[in-house]
């Protein structure tokens, strides 16, 4: 059955999230004096890789020459991997997903206001967020569901059971030979502002939170003392990778982990009785497959079969 992911859920209040931040950072900055200046690093308008440099070579008997080559042996790999199914039982009922399913977690921190950070708010952050975002059950990123009649982005316009990343979305990608019969492929995407789903770098790679700004836009207690809402509201998607575990004997992926990293600034902001507020945060969206046990029972009642 289609359901709404918990991070297409976490678009509809982050919006909210940050308005609380403003709005709390700014009384805790008044109220306690002790203020100490915060390191915006993310803030960087350069895109530079964070991950090892491709090495030509042969790893696991796979020779690869180029990015292409390891852009071409992932997706293959990918595609594979996707047309492989297992039986659940889920509240009683049996039901066919992926045979590789992962976790999703989130964490939100580094919030400034003004250029400014508080320990007494970061504290309170996690707290706020836990609350309002529940991780799920989902495919090999980017998905955005477990179940591969269902996982599609957009109405239906884009089919995630294959993966649409091009060598020319890649900023950078490593190969590992594990030495027992499996690689590491680590592949870093070029960053992406705003990224929409399988539309651009970032979106062709994980499963990215889409259009926010059209949701901030809705806030009723939010607006902007000058500009317009795309010129006060940056998301910048950059520095994240992901590093999949393949077995070269069947093309199979067996493990991954994606790490996702975006950057929010906002510029000229009213919240309520603030005026004219800059503020910022960091999001740390990740991945890890295959999901164990516990939490496939207590994310969604499932056992595997």
């Amino acid at each position: 059955m289609k359901r709404k992911s918990g991070l297409s859920k976490f678009n509809s209040f982050l919006a909210v999230v940050l308005v609380i931040c403003i709005a709390a950072t700014a009384y805790v900055i008044n109220k306690y004096p002790v203020i100490k200046e915060g390191e915006d690093n993310a803030a960087s308008a350069e895109d530079v890789a964070t991950i090892d440099a491709f090495a030509a070579g042969t790893y696991g008997g796979i020779e690869f020459n180029s990015i292409e080559d390891v852009v071409e042996y992932y997706n293959k790999c990918y595609d594979y991997t996707k047309t492989l199914t297992a039986e659940y039982d889920e509240n009683g009922e049996t039901k066919t997903y992926y045979k590789l399913l992962g976790d999703e977690k989130l964490d939100v921190g580094n919030l400034l206001v003004e250029g400014k950070s508080n320990d007494t708010i970061n504290k309170l952050v996690p707290g706020i967020v836990g609350g309002l975002f529940t991780g799920s059950v989902k495919g090999l990123s980017p998905s955005d569901n477990r179940d591969p009649n269902y996982d599609t982005r957009n109405d239906g316009q884009y089919n995630l059971t294959t993966s649409a990343l091009t060598a020319d979305d890649v900023l950078e990608a490593n190969v590992v030979d594990n030495g027992d019969g499996t690689i590491n492929i680590t592949i870093q995407p070029k960053g992406a502002i705003l990224s929409m789903p399988m539309e651009d770098s970032q979106g062709r790679f994980f499963n990215v939170l889409g259009d926010i700004s059209s949701t901030v836009n809705q806030i009723s207690v939010l607006s902007f003392s000058q500009g317009t809402i795309d010129e006060n509201f940056v998301v910048n998607y950059k520095g994240g990778s992901g590093t999949v575990t393949i077995d070269t004997k069947t093309g199979e992926v067996i493990a991954a982990d994606y790490t996702m990293l975006v950057h929010i600034d906002v510029q000229h902001a009213n919240v309520l009785v603030l005026k004219d507020k800059s503020a910022s945060l960091d999001i740390t969206y990740s991945n890890h497959y295959p999901a164990d046990d516990e939490y496939l029972m207590t994310s969604r009642q499932m056992t595997r079969k």
